[in-house]
């Protein structure tokens, strides 16, 4: 499976931006798909993740309220609308399938994308 994440880019605080990643190679349908995110210095933490057949959520508390995570399956496409950016949300984005188990650890996922970097000004 390859995954190709893209909509990274400059916004202001308060600002909006939506992720996609777009996947190939394998059967998308199968897959719960979740985002990470990395700033500089910091380790990688779990964002959210969106199951493969009824589409419940999860979110990490510091996004809740504010981004939402969705899939086209017919596109095989993972979205992330963020809203209401603050500069601490800057960070490299990253898609990634699920593979089971705890979802808040990136061991438990098996493929990634390239990440999309993020940047919220103050």
């Amino acid at each position: 499976v390859q995954l190709q994440a893209s909509g990274g880019g400059l916004v202001q605080a308060g600002g909006s931006l939506r992720l996609s990643c777009a996947a190939s190679g394998g059967t998308f349908n199968n897959y719960a798909m979740g985002w990470f995110r990395q700033a500089p210095g910091k380790e990688r933490e779990f964002v959210a993740l969106i199951s493969w057949r009824v589409s419940t959520t999860y979110y990490a508390d510091f996004v809740k309220g504010r981004f939402t995570i969705s899939r086209d399956n017919a596109k095989n496409t993972v979205y992330l609308q963020m809203n209401s950016l603050k500069p601490e949300d800057t960070a490299l984005y990253y898609c990634a399938t699920y593979a089971g188990g705890n979802y808040y650890y990136t061991t438990n996922y098996d493929y990634w994308g390239q990440g999309t970097l993020v940047t919220v000004s103050s």
